[in-house]
């Protein structure tokens, strides 16, 4: 039996790996459009920034790696078509141009996503970088050490966005974040995001919200940016205004998808093609919170969805257990995190429901270093069942949203987790933890 990978980096990859530790004999052959395997992309930033100097040390497995427990990889490689009907594969080699055909008894699809890059006047200039993929990292980091870089303009201020401009910040540059929305992070409910705001704007950001760009200007570079308010100055520009599925090579296929292009997959990972299965950010994932499937390109969800399609290309009939969109940012000298519902969420599911929002420490005053941590909470009305959580501090705010997780995975009511034993020691948390202080709040 040949199994096919097309595309080689979390979800495709722990697939292959998964499928090796169940046969060690099955043959597995993976085609990646880039040069690299297995790497973690949300290192990205802070490459770029310097906080990492060293690309391989975000790279989990490398091709050899991988080809010591018998996974065949070709990299630079792009599958261009799928004929399911007679189980082949168009590919190209983007080395030499060539493109050949290859047969697969079973498939698996873990494209990813690509970076938005809209048809704005200007947008092909030099000197404009988008930051999806290691190579786009790799490329980046060598513009940026041109002393000539001044003024950068982040395009999206959404988590790839303000992580840029945290790693700008960090090398010294003018930054300028450009938003369409009238808020950073919309990930997180206002009372949230609004600290990430301010800590921005407090590092010397020139961020700009409800502005749209309408063209880049410059000669054959790019040298300023202008949006439908105002004109700012641009020796280099990234954009990261979102992303998309990776899947046109799929249109004619019949493959259900969602209306961004995402595969539709059950929660075996099976598409609706037999002998097809996909998973991570060119698929779609069961949301067990909204208890519907959700577009939530992140990796966590894509490594575990991977695991599950290799375990069920082998013949197990493994269900995901479901995704909450739990995520985390560090903003300049903060932190947020959130899982669940936001507010709109809610809303749109005609859920009845009450927030509450409560300031409280990571520890004690009695212990040096205490730090504020605001913490929302969004609970249904009547059984006061948790349904979401989000937090920003200086520390301790993101590793609570773990807590606040298990508990909505579990349907726990914010008066059991105001109540949960959790620990107590002077250095790390009081005996109200925020957590029991936000939840008691609950009324």
């Amino acid at each position: 039996m040949k199994i096919v990978m097309v595309g080689g980096v979390a979800a495709s990859m722990s697939a292959a790996s998964k499928i090796k530790r169940i046969d060690k004999n099955a043959e597995v052959i993976v085609f990646e459009k880039g040069g690299f395997l297995s790497y973690g992309a949300c290192g990205l930033p802070y490459y770029v920034g310097g906080f990492n100097n060293d690309h391989t040390k975000m790279i989990a497995r490398t091709k050899e790696q991988f080809e010591s427990i018998g996974i065949t990889s070709h990299l630079y490689h792009e599958v261009i078509k799928v004929i399911p009907g007679e189980k082949k594969l168009l590919v190209r080699n983007h080395e030499t141009g060539d493109v050949f055909i290859e047969h697969y008894d079973k498939l698996m699809i873990g494209t990813g996503a690509a970076a938005v890059k809209p048809p704005i006047e200007g947008i092909d200039k030099k000197g404009i970088y988008q930051l999806k993929t290691l190579d786009d990292g790799i490329s980046l980091k060598e513009a940026v050490q041109n002393e000539n870089i001044k003024n950068v303009v982040i395009v999206g201020g959404g988590y790839i966005g303000i992580e840029t401009v945290d790693a700008f910040l960090e090398l010294g540059k003018q930054v300028t974040c450009i938003e369409f929305a009238d808020r950073i992070l919309t990930p997180f409910d206002r009372e949230i995001a609004v600290h990430a705001e301010q800590e921005v704007l407090k590092h010397g950001v020139n961020l700009k919200l409800s502005e749209r760009v309408i063209k880049f200007e410059g000669d054959e570079r790019v040298r300023a940016v202008v949006t439908d308010k105002g004109t700012y100055a641009a020796d280099l520009v990234v954009l990261a205004i979102g992303v998309r599925p990776s899947t046109d090579f799929l249109k004619d296929t019949g493959m259900h998808m969602a209306p961004n292009g995402a595969i539709i997959v059950d929660r075996e990972m099976r598409t609706s093609i037999s002998d097809i299965w996909a998973a991570g950010d060119c698929a779609v994932v069961y949301n067990k919170a909204l208890q519907e499937n959700a577009f939530l390109p992140l990796g966590t969800v894509a490594n575990k969805c991977g695991r599950i399609a290799g375990e069920n290309i082998m013949g197990s009939h493994n269900k995901f257990i479901g995704a909450l969109g739990s995520a985390a940012i560090k903003v300049c000298d903060i932190e947020l995190g959130r899982t669940g519902f936001g507010e709109a969420d809610a809303k749109r599911l005609g859920i009845n429901f009450k927030t509450v929002v409560v300031t409280a420490y990571d520890h004690p005053g009695y212990y040096p270093g205490q730090t504020p941590i605001t913490i929302k909470l969004i609970y249904e009305t009547n059984s006061k069942k948790l349904l979401g959580a989000q937090t920003v501090g200086i520390k301790g705010a993101v590793l609570r949203v773990d807590v606040f997780a298990v508990a909505i995975h579990n349907e726990m009511t914010t008066d059991e987790l105001g109540m949960t034993d959790l620990v107590y020691a002077p250095p790390f948390a009081g005996v109200w933890d925020a957590i029991h202080i936000a939840c008691n709040a609950a009324k």
